[in-house]
């Protein structure tokens, strides 16, 4: 059995699931009904056949709502790998570390065409890197303080799946200043990220080696999931750029949020409209019992 979760940014109403249920049969995938994980909020449809043609069907079908497509058994799942930037917290952590140093859109320029795979990651980052040379240590700590936010439904999703006894892990291709302390703050149990060369309270326009890249990432997942023997169809990654894209592709639910198009094409599922907590309703976890 598969199941389509329906999950609106505001009201998901009964005449809504109503034309999803007639778009999937008119598309020869016959719904065995419908069961609500939240009320006027997230509602599951259960189905048999053709996973691809129901996703295909339903994304885009209703204003505002986000569709996740997955097999019934196994949904909740017992990893959690996330990216940082644009999607456990709100912004790119260089590109606002480039507004201190007086040069945002040259450097954010780099990251969007980093981001949507125009662009090698690492080559992208060392170069980003190198332009905010001499930029004041003390900036770092501003940055964080002024700049960072966590998305929504963030800490819900990470309290409520380790709670639930899932590994999770935060893996970035941002800075170890940034994502230890973000990674603290949602309690992920473990952070990868680069670390900034630093000297005489500045820095020095270099990342260390080996960078954490795409394939880093993807590795971090499977020895991740080794660990806890875990098998990788149990393991949920969510990422925004096409740095995150191998590790999407390997978990069993990869999730592109508010992603690049090259990673949203690649993902198993898309959230578009809503914030972070649709994980915990694709995993039919209600709100009642969210970890806040």
């Amino acid at each position: 059995m598969f199941i389509a979760t329906l999950i609106a940014k505001d009201r998901l109403s009964s005449g809504e699931i109503s034309s999803a249920e007639d778009a999937l049969a008119a598309a020869g995938v016959h719904s065995f009904g419908r069961s609500w994980i939240e009320a006027n909020v997230a509602c599951d449809l259960l189905f048999s056949t053709a996973p691809q043609r129901a996703r295909a069907t339903l994304e885009g079908l209703l204003d505002g709502v986000d569709v996740v497509v997955q097999g019934e058994a196994g949904r909740r799942k017992k990893l959690l790998i996330a990216d940082m930037d644009s999607t456990m917290i709100t912004i790119e952590c260089i590109d606002e570390l480039a507004d201190y140093a007086g040069i945002k859109p040259q450097i954010a320029e780099i990251t969007e065409r980093a981001m949507r795979g125009e662009l090698d990651f690492e080559a992208a980052l060392e170069a980003r890197v190198g332009l905010l040379k001499d930029l004041g240590e003390e900036m770092i700590e501003r940055c964080h303080a002024e700049r960072v936010k966590l998305s929504g439904g963030a800490l819900s999703l990470v309290r409520t799946m380790r709670r639930e006894g899932a590994t999770t892990l935060l893996v970035s291709g941002g800075f170890t200043h940034f994502a230890d302390r973000v990674g603290r703050d949602l309690g992920f149990e473990r952070v990868i990220s680069n670390r900034l060369g630093l000297a005489g309270g500045k820095l020095d326009g270099t990342v260390a080696r080996p960078i954490v890249g795409a394939q880093a990432k993807k590795q971090a997942l499977i020895e991740a999931a080794a660990a806890a023997q875990i098998d990788l169809a149990d393991a949920l990654a969510v990422g925004d750029g096409a740095n995150d894209i191998p590790m999407i592709e390997a978990a069993g639910l990869g999730v592109a949020y508010h992603a690049k198009p090259k990673t949203a094409a690649a993902a198993a599922a898309r959230i578009e409209h809503c914030d972070l907590g649709a994980l915990l309703y694709a995993q039919g976890y209600a709100r009642a019992e969210w970890e806040v």
